[in-house]
């Protein structure tokens, strides 16, 4: 297995899970993802069947319910990573927010008309990264545009006038003033 090929687990709409492998990028063809399958096997997909593909640490078989541990679907406050806070819409009508990136990544998928990257409200657990295709999404809100606070730029020290002569020059009188 390649090292570029990472633990997903594919959420489908019929509620059926699926963990395997893909890469982080570039792994839609023909509306279909090939997905590496636990026993080495390539499954087919279709894009229009899945709900979202999640980038997990462990597979968490045993519970069948919510392998992903995506327990967290909301953001609780406003987001201090830098990104576009979205709130997607699924065509089942669940939400998920999420942070997707400020540069040219976030066109990549959507160029080629596959769908968005986002990273999830909870990073701790066990999803690090949510693929979700277009063809899932019915509605999307940009909620804010986070950035990192802009720090100021010191001006050149040759333009900054000196006050520093005049500091005290008030302050003695007229007539005791040096020449």
């Amino acid at each position: 297995m390649s090292s570029a090929h990472k633990k997903v687990i594919v959420r489908r709409f019929t509620g059926e899970t699926l963990p395997g492998y893909l890469p982080l990028s570039g792994f839609t063809h023909n509306r279909t993802i090939d997905l590496l399958d636990l026993s080495g096997r390539v499954i087919s997909l279709a894009v229009n069947d899945i709900k979202h593909i999640c980038y997990v640490r462990e597979y968490n078989l045993n519970d069948t319910a919510n392998p992903e541990r995506l327990t967290r679907r909301t953001f609780l406050a406003k987001p201090r990573t830098e990104g576009l806070w979205l709130r997607l819409t699924f065509r089942s009508g669940d939400l998920l927010e999420g942070l997707a990136p400020i540069d040219a990544t976030l066109a990549d998928d959507l160029i080629n008309d596959a769908g968005l990257q986002l990273t999830p409200p909870d990073v701790r657990s066990n999803t690090q990264r949510i693929f979700v295709p277009r063809t899932s999404i019915t509605e999307l809100q940009l909620l804010a545009v986070i950035t990192s606070p802009s720090r100021r730029k010191p001006l050149p020290a040759s333009s900054v006038p000196s006050l520093q002569e005049d500091l005290f020059t008030n302050l003695i009188p007229p007539n005791t003033r040096p020449n």
